[in-house]
């Protein structure tokens, strides 16, 4: 055939005829890859098995020109179109079934300027990979707690990490990025350019470009931190989480604690005796002095008698790394999350007769505290929502089997409906498996109006869909300015 079936943006199908697709070759630094193509498989792999897609197309870029080719061929035929960076997309917005994908994972570059403390950094690079270019200077720029996710997507959707109270979210530590928009052109967007486009990424997702850098402000933070691990049997999960509670609202800034229910993973880290059992673990780190981090972090070592307590004075690399095996590629994942602006009494039953009722011993249930720097910035400077809410509750599901989808999806969203009840009636995007549109008023109440006319005067075709998506205001976009 001399042609591509490729999915059009309203779901019908068009011919790409393979002269247009060689000519896109002939000019592309990167590689354009069609099925059954040399390293297919591997372009279109995602981290989520639960999102085994196949492209028509694959434009993996080499650079941002590349990127205003496949965003200008993409508009030309009306295609539609995921965006890859880290590919760690729980909802599986980083793949598309039949359409064309813009793979940025090659343009990873990452460069830093100690002296003004700021790194630029491609969009297709990861937060480890960021981690250890800033570590080599003893700086950081507050990521997420995998460091195998893309520092694109977290980014993009707000970024919680071990340093949210006292450097904020990732989004708040961005300076300005390079985006192309919907019309094909390359533009920076910054408070002082482009400051309602940079508004906008600060929390609204891929809707608006593919935005192919970020300028990150860095903070300085390790080589060494104090790092909190310690878990307790499941047994008394309510005296710990109370616990854990009542510490967390009198806390420091420079303290950021999870509480995870879970149960212990099947790996060689843990011993056979231990594997399987349910436990309750706070984790975090000071972001300050280790020394000091050590002595305000005792209390929550000393609850009852500890399963284990891996604490002491680790390496902000090792802390940021600390999860990467336990949630590897290709498993099954579905994900949900609340915030909530209380840890009240009701709530902490709650969450510990759902932990008491997992079917699925993967399950993990993560208790994030908020508050502190996140709360800082007002609600209406990003469009970050829910900068308000003092927690967010998670439920990150995770197996092996096809066969087990439909047991554990229903058992997460009947778990999540019901901590419905004592949320903030808010959602973290980025912790969400279901479709982000319907859920996106809950994730930024505040600013989603604004958010569409954002996306009216940049992409008011609606050609980047394939997100928590903020449908135009109008027709108008930016081209026809």
């Amino acid at each position: 055939m001399n042609t591509v079936r490729v999915t059009r943006l309203d779901g019908t199908m068009t011919d790409v005829s393979r002269p247009e697709i060689e000519a896109m070759r002939a000019r592309f630094a990167g590689r354009m890859i069609l099925p059954g193509d040399a390293g297919y498989d591997a372009a279109r792999r995602v981290w989520n098995g639960m999102h085994d897609r196949r492209p028509a197309l694959i434009a993996s870029c080499g650079g941002e020109e590349d990127v205003v080719a496949a965003v200008r061929f993409a508009a030309e035929h009306q295609l539609l179109t995921a965006l890859k960076g880290g590919a760690h997309s729980v909802a599986g917005y980083s793949t598309v079934e039949g359409g064309l994908l813009i793979d940025l994972s090659a343009m990873n570059n990452i460069d830093v300027d100690p002296a003004k403390r700021t790194a630029v950094v491609g969009a297709g690079a990861t937060w480890g990979a960021l981690d250890r270019a800033t570590q080599a200077f003893g700086l950081m720029a507050p990521g997420g707690e995998v460091s195998l996710t893309g520092v694109a997507g977290l980014t993009l959707g707000g970024g919680m990490g071990f340093a949210r109270r006292a450097l904020g979210l990732s989004c708040d530590s961005l300076e300005s990025a390079r985006i192309v928009t919907a019309d094909g052109k390359a533009r920076t967007a910054s408070p002082e350019e482009n400051s309602d486009l940079f508004w906008a990424l600060q929390g609204g997702g891929g809707n608006f470009g593919v935005v192919t850098s970020f300028t990150f402000r860095l903070h300085t933070l390790g080589p060494n931190v104090f790092g909190l691990s310690v878990a307790y049997p499941l047994e008394i999960a309510e005296k710990v989480l109370t616990a854990w509670r009542d510490f967390a609202e009198s806390a420091p800034r420079e303290v950021s604690l999870n509480c995870n229910i879970w149960s212990v993973p099947e790996v060689d880290a843990f011993p056979d005796e231990l594997h399987r059992a349910p436990f309750i673990m706070i984790e975090g780190i000071y972001a300050g002095e280790p020394e000091v981090g050590g002595q305000v972090l005792d209390p929550l070592r000393r609850i009852a008698e500890p399963l284990w307590d891996e604490s002491g004075v680790t390496t902000y690399l090792a802390a940021q790394s600390a999860f990467d095996e336990l949630l590897p590629d290709g498993k099954r994942y579905y994900w949900k999350s609340h915030f909530l602006n209380e840890m009240g009494d009701e709530a902490t039953s709650k969450i510990v007769d759902w932990a008491n009722r997992r079917i699925n011993p993967a399950t993990l249930i993560v208790l994030r505290h908020l508050g502190g720097a996140i709360a800082d910035v007002p609600e209406d400077a990003t469009a970050f929502g829910n900068r308000s809410a003092a927690y967010n509750v998670s439920i990150d599901n995770g197996w092996d089997s096809r066969e087990d989808d439909e047991a554990n999806i229903a058992w997460s969203r009947e778990c999540w409906t019901d901590l419905k009840q004592v949320s903030a009636n808010g959602v973290y995007l980025n912790f969400n498996a279901d479709d982000g549109t319907r859920l996106l008023g809950a994730g930024a109440q505040a600013n989603v109006e604004r958010l569409r006319g954002v996306k009216s005067r940049y992409d008011g075709g609606n050609l980047f869909r394939l997100n928590a998506n903020v449908e135009p205001a109008t027709a108008q976009s930016v081209s026809s300015r």
